[in-house]
This record gives structure tokens, C-alpha cells and sequence, in this order.
């Protein structure tokens, strides 16, 4: 009897392995089940087919961006290359801006020569002195050098085909200035402003607007200004600087302080203006001053063996 088990089981054995190694390969050959796209699929609260379809966000290539034109008078001082310094490390990071700099000197100095060549920026480097009848105190500055500024961005742009993207705006170079700043610059159509902070006596000064328009000032100083704007408190379209070859900065019967209105008057009126930052509700520069340095023990004679530029 026990002979007769043994014997059976051997020959049902190898065909219960046959069965089960079968039954094993049949499902190592399932199909898995379907993953789900990100951002859709069950539980998404989206379509499949509405993910799937949905293009991926594009950035707008640099080349389309309209260039920033950046007007900066300087003149020869202690800190010039300190505060030029500064400025170039905040243009390096806007994309397609175009850096003016002119000089309030009969000719190039060779330290800001010397800056330019190094600073890795798109630049123009030009110079023109003031008169020194017109230096002063009491009276406007800068003007000579802004209105060169002027006269070689329409020159460059005069035998070129319309349209023209770009902006315009004065960037002193005592200045400092929030990237954002360039981002909201550079969708002018006309002119546009924006508040500017620490300047004519306040934390800041500002456009007042209502309903998208600008309808009068908040300023400390002389509120009846057509513009009462500060010179880093605007951008100009570059159609329009082009369209208005005479508008300048004038020195014949300006006022000091009045400057931005004789020159915006040229081209604009304000009902025309664009409020930026949020309606002209955020700072995005500041008329930041370096103080006076204090060489009160700088020697009279170079007394040091080497000569380094400051």
C-alpha cells in the first residue's frame, strides 16, 4: 500500500511543477497598470486630455525684449568709481540694457576708461564739459551730459528702420535701483512713472493716481511743477525721443528743480502718463546720496611707493 503512494506521487509529481512554473510566467507578463501624468489623471481635478494639451510656459526670448537705454552723467569725485561700480553691478543683471555714460569733463578720464573697458556691459562712453558759468551752486547740473546722452541715441537710431524697441531713463550714478524697476520700465508706451524714495525732503515722492491716471503729486517741494517727478522717477519711450528730435534739457530760463517738467513738457502731457509700481504704491529707486568723504588725513604729496586707483 505504502509502495503503491510512493509510486503514484513520483509520477503526478513533475506535472504539478509544470503547472506552477506555468502559472508563474503568466504573471511575470501582466501588464502594469497605467501611471497617471503629473498634473492630471485621477485625483487631479483635471482632464487627461486638458493636461496633456496644456503648452508649457514660454519665456520670452531676450532678443525680443525692447532695449534700456541708461542715460548717467558722472564727474571726476573720491567716490566716482565707487558709486560707478555699484551701478555696473546692477546692470549686469538687467538683460538688453545699453549703458550711457558721459562724462562732465573736456575729455575721457582715463579711470573711467579704464572702468568701462572692464565693467562687461554694452557702453557707450562719451564726454562733454559744463561751462563753468553754469557750475554754480544754485543751478541745474548735468544737463550738458544729458542732452549728448540724447543726441547719440537719436544719431544711432536716425538710418534705422521703424519700429525701434526701447526705453529711455536717467540713471544717476548716485542712485540705487530694484531690478523690478526694469521690469516695469520696459513695458512703456509713451512715458511712465513711478515713485521715488528719500528725495525732496520725504521718505519718498510719488504720482497720485486714480483710476489708473495720474491726477496730481505727493511732494515736498513745489507741488504746482507741472511734473513734480524727480529725474529717476520716469522712462521715455524710445519712438518717442526719436518722433521729438528737439526735445532737450534747456538751460536758457530753467528754474532749478524744474528740469524734468521743461523737458517732459516737450513730449507729454500728464493725463499721457503710465503709473507703474502698482499704480506708483511701491519704491523701486532710491535718490541715495554717498556722504561727504572724510579725507582729513590724506597727505599733500603722495607719500606711498605705489600709486592705486580709488
Amino acid at each position: 500500500m505504502k509502495s503503491l503512494f510512493f509510486s503514484r506521487f513520483l509520477l503526478l509529481l513533475p506535472w504539478v511543477l509544470i503547472v506552477i512554473i506555468v502559472l508563474d510566467i503568466d504573471s511575470s507578463r501582466a501588464p502594469l497598470p497605467a501611471r497617471a501624468p503629473r498634473g492630471g489623471g485621477a485625483g487631479s481635478g483635471e482632464p487627461r486630455s486638458a493636461a496633456a494639451a496644456r503648452p508649457p510656459p514660454q519665456r520670452r526670448p531676450e532678443a525680443a525684449l525692447p532695449t534700456i537705454y541708461a542715460i548717467t552723467p558722472t564727474y571726476s569725485r573720491p567716490v566716482q568709481k565707487a558709486e560707478l561700480t555699484r551701478l555696473a553691478n546692477t546692470f549686469r543683471q538687467v538683460a538688453r540694457l545699453h549703458w550711457i555714460l558721459v562724462e562732465d569733463a573736456a575729455a575721457r578720464s582715463e579711470l573711467v576708461t579704464r572702468f568701462v573697458a572692464a565693467a562687461g556691459l554694452p557702453c557707450t562712453h562719451l564726454h562733454v564739459p559744463t561751462p563753468r558759468r553754469y557750475k554754480r551752486p544754485g543751478l541745474p547740473r548735468a544737463t550738458e551730459q544729458r542732452n549728448a546722452g540724447l543726441a547719440w541715441l537719436r544719431q544711432r537710431h536716425q538710418h534705422l528702420p521703424p519700429p525701434q524697441p526701447g526705453v529711455l531713463f536717467f540713471a544717476d550714478d548716485d542712485n540705487t535701483y530694484s531690478l523690478e524697476l526694469f521690469q516695469e520700465m520696459r513695458t512703456t508706451r509713451k512715458v511712465s512713472v513711478w515713485p521715488v524714495g528719500l528725495v525732496g525732503g520725504r521718505r519718498y515722492e510719488r504720482p497720485v493716481v486714480e483710476n489708473g491716471k495720474v491726477v496730481g503729486w505727493y511732494t515736498g517741494w513745489r507741488a504746482d511743477r507741472p511734473f513734480a517727478i524727480d529725474m529717476a522717477g520716469f522712462a521715455v519711450s524710445l519712438q518717442v525721443i526719436l518722433s521729438h528730435p528737439k526735445a532737450v534739457f534747456k538751460r536758457r530760463g530753467s528754474q532749478p528743480g524744474m528740469q524734468e517738467s521743461d523737458f517732459l513738457k516737450q513730449i507729454t502731457t500728464v493725463e499721457e502718463l503710465e503709473p507703474k509700481a502698482n499704480n506708483c504704491t511701491k519704491v523701486l529707486v532710491w535718490h541715495t546720496r554717498t556722504e561727504k568723504v572724510n579725507l582729513a588725513n590724506e597727505p599733500k604729496y603722495h607719500l606711498d611707493t605705489v600709486t592705486i586707483e580709488v
